[in-house]
């Protein structure tokens, strides 16, 4: 097992259990790069273990958990977690319930975050009032360059946030929100200044 780099485990019905058995393998493992546990049961529960893991792990630099029924409750332990680890740069969520709390906990973190660089979120039941703490986080990011919060709840206010954020943020490159509820002169001026940003 010191040699995986690699490991998918998707749609496996993994839940708390079976966590436990994967952030043992995270914390010993001194080669594994890419863990995805999309489609299982972790829940909150499992990703406090992982999350526990992460504190430890120094190779881990992609971790999918999309559609795990993860809260505000077990992002916030995941979102401690990243506050420790310096290696992980891709953290895709999508299609759990994060909710506009959990955004809170993650904006907390990507205020000093050096190493995430690409973020999943859409589906997650994100309004204006989570976007607008992480707008506020972004305004002193200078990692992360794609963040996609498709399918969320995000309306026009939301979408100002994001505007008034990339007039000075230049890292941010990628930034999908479709099936938002936003005007389309908003979606035009977050693209126009995306645009710059990707010249």
């Amino acid at each position: 097992m010191q040699t995986l780099t690699t490991l998918r485990l998707g749609g496996n019905f993994i839940g708390a259990i079976e966590a436990v058995e994967l952030a043992d393998l995270i914390i010993n493992n001194i080669t594994l790069t890419t863990l995805s546990l999309g489609g299982n049961q972790v829940r909150d529960i499992g990703t406090e273990y992982l999350a526990d893991a992460l504190v430890h792990n120094t190779t881990l630099e992609t971790l999918d958990l999309r559609w795990n029924q993860i809260s505000a409750d077990g992002f916030e332990q995941l979102t401690n977690a990243l506050r420790h680890n310096r290696t992980l740069t891709t953290l895709n969520l999508f299609g759990n319930e994060i909710g506009d709390d959990g955004i809170e906990h993650l904006a907390n973190v990507l205020r000093h975050n050096q190493t995430l660089t690409i973020l999943y979120l859409a589906w997650n039941q994100i309004g204006d009032a989570g976007i607008q703490h992480l707008a506020d986080a972004l305004r002193n990011n200078t990692t992360l360059t794609t963040l996609d919060l498709q399918r969320n709840r995000i309306g026009d206010m939301g979408a100002q946030f994001f505007i008034d954020v990339l007039v000075n943020n230049t890292t941010l490159t990628t930034l999908e929100l479709y099936v938002n509820p936003i005007t389309y002169q908003l979606q035009q001026q977050i693209r126009y200044l995306l645009r710059r940003n990707n010249r």
